[in-house]
Order: structure tokens, then C-alpha cells, then sequence
């Protein structure tokens, strides 16, 4: 029997997974979220950033930041049982198949008002995988309205593959030809998960209304995939589901690939 969620991540590089969590389970996430936000600013960290280079000056959003940082499951237990939640891997697991590995998680909290935006860009440049089959889940903690940044892609261009100067931040000929504003606005509401694979073209407006957009995305691959050679990036390589096939001692004793 064709698997609906895997037709349609196949055919458009993208699927929205709506009501994953319940208003229970996110009412705890949000706790902990604004938790670790509260942390983060604390701690004297820069926390507050926003992205800079030739397509984030196109946006015109200079006075726009965002609260970032890495690996929420580091922070919260919660967090690191949102990740195992059966529904989520349910999901996850439609479109990557049986083995589900944990690359790693960012939280995205853009303020109101000042929010920052992301430029439309590829993720592959990031950490590419050998079989290509890394994506990211977006847990919608918060509502994430048109208005208020939600992610914009163009359904589809996972077909394109890997494209050279897709990050988001140097000049782009490319990226020129897919404008931010005319990408398909993807609506969430808090609990609904938004799946993209990391050749889709992607990226968010400003945040301009009176709301808080909270985010956590989680970024994973399938378990007979891995990281290709030499690229660094903050990564705990947890099993969420099955079986890590590429596992080796040296791996596992390391701190990053």
C-alpha cells in the first residue's frame, strides 16, 4: 500500500504533519523552552543574532534578531522525549523509513515585531549526507502565521538536488530566480510539525506582528546514511528509532565528525 506522507514528501520536498502534539504536551514544551531562553540570556552568551551577507541585504531587516542556540535535548528532558514522542517518529519514520538518526536540534525564537528573517537557501552545504537523505522536522511550540515568519518553500525544488551557493548568505544568480516572497506560505499551528528535505528551497519573512513564533527544529537522516568526511557541525548522533547501521567505535567515541 503507497504510503500518503512518503508520496507527498517525494513529490513536493516537503510535508506538514499537523496535531502531533497535544495542547498538554506543548504546554510543557513551552515551559521548558522559555526556560531555556531565559537561560541562554543569562548567561552572558551572544544569543541574539541574525543572519548577514548579500541575500539577508536584499530583505531589508536590519534591525531584526532572533534567539538561537543548539541541541535543546542538552537543556531538557522534556525536550529529549519530544523527540522520541511515538507520533513524531511515526512520522519521521514514513519518510526516512525504519531507522530514524538525531543529527541535531536548534531552538528559533523570533521576538515580535523585530524578528529576524532567513533568506531563501538550501541546507545541504551544512552537512551534507551521503545518500541525501537529511531533513528537518519543525515542532511548532507556538502559532506560526504568515504574519509572524512562518517558513516559506518552493514545493518541488528538493528535484533540483544540491545547487553551489544555496547557504543563504553570499550573492546567488540562483536564488535570484526564487524570491522569498513568492514562495508557498506554510501556516502551523502549536503541535503541528512542518517536514523538509535539505535540498528544499526554504526560508521566513520578519516577524512583524505582536507574537513570539517559537520553534524547535530537529534535523535527522535515515540510519543506513552518514555525514560525508570532513564536515563539522554540532551533532549527537542519538538513535531516536531502529538502528544507527554506519556506527563504528571511532564514531561513537567522538566528539564531532
Amino acid at each position: 500500500m503507497t504510503n500518503p506522507i512518503h508520496a507527498f514528501f517525494q513529490e513536493n520536498g516537503y510535508y506538514v504533519a499537523k496535531g502531533i502534539y497535544s495542547p498538554d504536551e506543548i504546554r510543557e514544551l513551552e515551559g521548558d523552552f522559555d526556560r531555556i531562553v531565559e537561560q541562554l540570556d543569562a548567561s552572558g552568551e551572544t544569543v541574539r543574532v541574525r543572519w548577514t551577507g548579500a541575500q539577508m541585504e536584499k530583505l531589508k531587516a536590519e534591525n531584526t534578531e532572533l534567539v538561537h542556540t543548539h541541541n535543546v535535548q542538552i537543556f531538557s528532558e522534556r525536550w529529549h522525549r519530544a523527540f522520541l514522542q511515538e507520533k513524531f517518529l511515526d512520522a519521521a519514520s514514513a519518510i526516512l523509513g525504519p531507522d530514524v538518526i538525531l543529527h541535531h536540534s536548534k531552538l528559533f525564537q523570533k521576538p515580535s515585531e523585530k524578528g529576524a528573517p532567513f533568506p531563501m537557501h538550501q541546507d545541504w552545504t551544512y552537512f551534507p549526507s551521503e545518500k541525501d537523505t537529511m531533513m528537518a522536522g519543525i515542532i511548532h511550540v507556538s502559532e506560526a502565521t504568515d504574519e509572524m515568519g512562518c517558513l516559506r518553500v518552493y514545493p518541488g525544488s528538493h528535484k533540483l538536488g544540491r545547487v553551489g551557493g544555496t547557504s543563504g548568505q553570499q550573492a546567488s544568480d540562483f536564488l535570484d530566480q526564487y524570491p522569498l516572497e513568492k514562495a508557498a506560505i506554510l501556516e502551523a499551528e502549536p503541535g503541528d510539525v512542518v517536514f523538509f528535505h535539505y535540498c528544499t528551497l526554504h526560508g521566513s519573512m520578519p516577524n512583524r506582528s505582536s507574537k513570539v513564533r517559537k520553534t524547535v527544529l530537529v534535523q535527522m537522516h535515515a540510519g543506513d546514511d552518514q555525514i560525508e568526511p570532513g564536515n563539522h557541525h554540532p551533532n549527537s548522533r542519538l538513535v531516536l528509532r531502529g538502528w544507527n547501521h554506519r556506527a563504528t567505535r571511532g564514531e561513537a567515541n567522538s566528539k564531532s565528525i
